[in-house]
């Protein structure tokens, strides 16, 4: 009898320690907190299993990702363009975080490095690669592009090519800017904006913002941003605009003669950053003949545009997408203190509160949300 109860606690005993092993792996195997769009409107926080870096991966404990309109729009549209949700997707792809551990051929990198991820890989060295144009590449990775998933969640996974060290005096939250700050550099890079131009911004949006930090920090000598917002055109005059000009109901020709009234001839360059038909009907009016208009923004796919006017002024009209070979230049301006992306953050939110986060960004509050996803360190 005590044989058998001696026994009886043994296997109640191994079948305890089973069970808090199975809950540790459990808790090891889902302990990645991550936001996930599951189709239009269905936006949910849910654990998944922490990934595994591959050779030439590296995985990251996320500390600051921002979130992107484009971010905003799987959720409410489940869809931008081609690129469709049609199976469950983690968001995010302005991104910052610490190396937790290398992949076997990983040799740049090492455990406790702080990295900005460029959230576009690509997956062959194609005709675009060669030229230096990867992203443009069909085939590229992107995060949070269907079908690839972002990385708004604790820990990710990445190429380890594309996660750049950050010096000391740059924070996590400049890191994950980085992102957003590349569309402004490869914008401007695209323009030609040099020393001494005179340059008309549309939309005080973030991309219009660092479009405007940018375009300062290449020689711009006088920039004009216009918004429908106030309180964004009052950021852009914090940030270095010569001038902040609030439109209503004007007419496209209206805008461009106020931009002309401003800067006391017409720019040189245009960079529209909002995508809407009348934006870019402006952006045509308003740029000297023989200057350039560079379409960021992204609309509908179809639009009405003064064609003619454009064509026989020689105003080139260029687009772009995306970015590339951005983050080197991106962190020495950021580094060296030449640039300052710090104030475009207006509102933090916890990863368990990106819900929130989420709703505060559709209601066009404020300039950029951020989320911080290390729950051991909120700080920018």
């Amino acid at each position: 009898n005590s044989n058998a109860w001696f026994q009886n606690v043994a296997v109640i005993g191994s079948k305890a320690k089973t069970k808090s092993a199975s809950k540790e792996r459990e808790h090891s195997d889902s302990g990645n907190l991550s936001v996930v769009v599951h189709g239009i409107g269905d936006l949910r926080l849910e654990n998944r299993p922490v990934p595994v870096p591959g050779p030439n991966e590296v995985l990251l404990k996320m500390h600051s990702v921002g979130i992107c309109g484009s971010d905003v729009h799987y959720w409410q549209h489940g869809r931008i363009g081609d690129f469709v949700v049609k199976n469950p997707m983690v968001l995010g792809h302005e991104a910052s975080g610490t190396v937790v551990k290398v992949g076997s051929s990983v040799t740049h990198l090492k455990p406790g490095d702080r990295v900005a991820i460029e959230p576009g890989v690509p997956r062959e060295t194609d005709e675009f690669c060669k030229t230096g144009r990867y992203n443009l590449s069909p085939t590229i990775f992107f995060c949070a592009t269907p079908p690839d998933d972002g990385n708004l969640c604790r820990y990710y996974t990445h190429h380890a090519n594309f996660c750049y060290k950050l010096p000391d005096n740059v924070t996590f939250e400049e890191g994950a800017l980085i992102e957003p700050l590349s569309v402004g550099i490869h914008a401007c890079r695209r323009a030609g904006v040099t020393l001494g131009s005179k340059v008309f911004i549309c939309g005080a949006g973030p991309i219009g913002l660092v479009s405007l930090l940018v375009a300062k920090m290449m020689g711009a000598s006088q920039v004009v941003i216009s918004d429908l917002s106030s309180t964004r055109l009052e950021k852009a005059r914090e940030v270095g605009a010569d001038f902040a000009l609030h439109v209503a109901n004007e007419t496209p020709q209206e805008i461009a003669q106020k931009v002309e009234a401003l800067l006391g001839c017409m720019p040189e360059i245009t960079i529209e950053c909002t995508g809407a038909e009348t934006c870019i009907q402006t952006g045509i009016y308003a740029t000297r003949s023989g200057g350039t208009l560079i379409l960021v923004g992204l609309g509908p796919a179809m639009v009405n545009v003064p064609i003619v006017n454009a064509a026989v002024r020689e105003v080139d009209i260029r687009g772009i997408f995306r970015y590339c070979n951005t983050w080197p230049m991106a962190i020495s301006m950021l580094s060296s203190k030449r640039v300052n992306v710090a104030p475009l953050v207006t509102h933090r939110f916890p990863l368990e509160k990106a819900l929130e986060a989420f709703e505060t960004t559709k209601q066009g509050l404020g300039v950029k949300v951020m989320l911080k996803c290390d729950e051991n360190d909120q700080n920018p």
